[in-house]
C-alpha cells in the first residue's frame, strides 16, 4: 500500500470513529494552511511495522464534555479510542500516550500529509499523518518480525496506566450534582462477574479482585486477542 494510501486509510478510520456524527474527511490540504485556525490540537506518536506521528486540531472542542460525560472529560481520553482507530491502519504497533498542546512543526512539515475533516458546513477540525520511518515500503514485502520487534524495543520502558475496572452506570447532571455520602450506585455488572482489566483505557484482559496483604489486587483469569477487545 502507498504511503498516500496508508494516510487516507488513517484519515478515514479516524473520522468514522470520532464522537461526533456526519463528519466525513473532505480532502487534503497544504500543510501549515490548517493549525493556525485550531481551537485545540492533540497529538501522539505510533511505532509499530511503521513510525509516525499524529495530530488533531479541532476547530471548536466543545463536543468533549458531552461525549466524555461533563465538563471535567479531558479532551486526549475522548480522542484515544478515534487515534488507537486510526493507528491500525498502520498494522500492529503501540500508540503513545496523547498530548495536548502545540502541534505546528507536525502541521507545518511538507512530508505530513493533513486531511480536513468537514460536518458538511464548517471545518469540524484536520488530521495530519506523517511516516518518520517505514518498517516496509510500498511494493516490498511487510516487515519481518525481527524488525517490528527492535522497534518495538524502543518503548519497552514507556510506562503506561493500567486500571481495573468494576463496573459502569449512566447518570445525568442533576444525578450527579445530587450525590452525598452513603449514596449507593448501582453498576451495569453483577456479583461475581470478571473485572475488566484496561491498559491505556483499552480492554486487554479479565479478571478477578483479591486481597494481597490488606491491599487490592486482581487475578488474571483471561487475557483478550485482538478480535474480542473493543475498538
Amino acid at each position: 500500500m502507498s504511503n498516500l494510501a496508508l494516510h487516507a486509510a488513517a484519515a478515514d478510520r479516524l473520522v468514522a470513529s470520532l464522537p461526533v456524527p456526519g463528519l466525513a474527511v473532505t480532502g487534503r490540504v497544504e500543510p501549515g494552511a490548517a493549525a493556525a485556525h485550531a481551537a485545540v490540537s492533540v497529538s501522539a506518536t505510533f511505532v509499530g511495522a511503521f513510525t509516525a506521528d499524529f495530530a488533531l486540531a479541532l476547530a471548536d472542542a466543545g463536543f468533549v464534555a458531552e461525549a466524555g460525560g461533563g465538563p471535567e472529560a479531558r479532551t486526549t481520553a475522548v480522542l484515544r479510542p478515534s487515534f488507537e482507530r486510526a493507528a491500525e491502519a498502520l498494522q500492529g504497533g503501540v500508540l503513545s500516550e496523547l498530548a495536548e498542546g502545540d502541534a505546528w512543526e507536525l502541521f507545518s512539515d511538507p512530508d505530513t500529509a493533513v486531511f480536513e475533516i468537514s460536518d458538511g458546513g464548517a471545518p469540524f477540525g484536520w488530521f495530519a499523518v506523517r511516516i518518520q520511518d517505514q518498517g516496509m515500503r510500498a511494493g516490498t514485502a511487510p516487515a519481518d518480525e525481527a524488525s517490528i520487534a527492535g522497534r518495538l524495543g524502543r518503548i519497552h520502558d514507556v510506562e503506561m496506566a493500567l486500571t481495573v475496572e468494576i463496573g459502569r452506570t449512566r447518570m445525568s447532571v442533576r444525578e450527579a450534582l445530587s450525590m452525598e455520602p452513603g449514596k449507593v450506585i448501582e453498576l451495569d455488572r453483577s456479583t461475581g462477574a470478571p473485572v475488566d482489566v484496561l491498559l491505556n483505557g483499552r480492554k486487554i484482559a479479565l479478571g478477578e479482585v483479591v486481597v494481597v496483604d490488606q491491599d487490592y489486587g486482581v487475578r488474571i483469569t483471561r487475557i483478550l486477542d485482538v478480535a474480542e477487545a473493543p475498538r
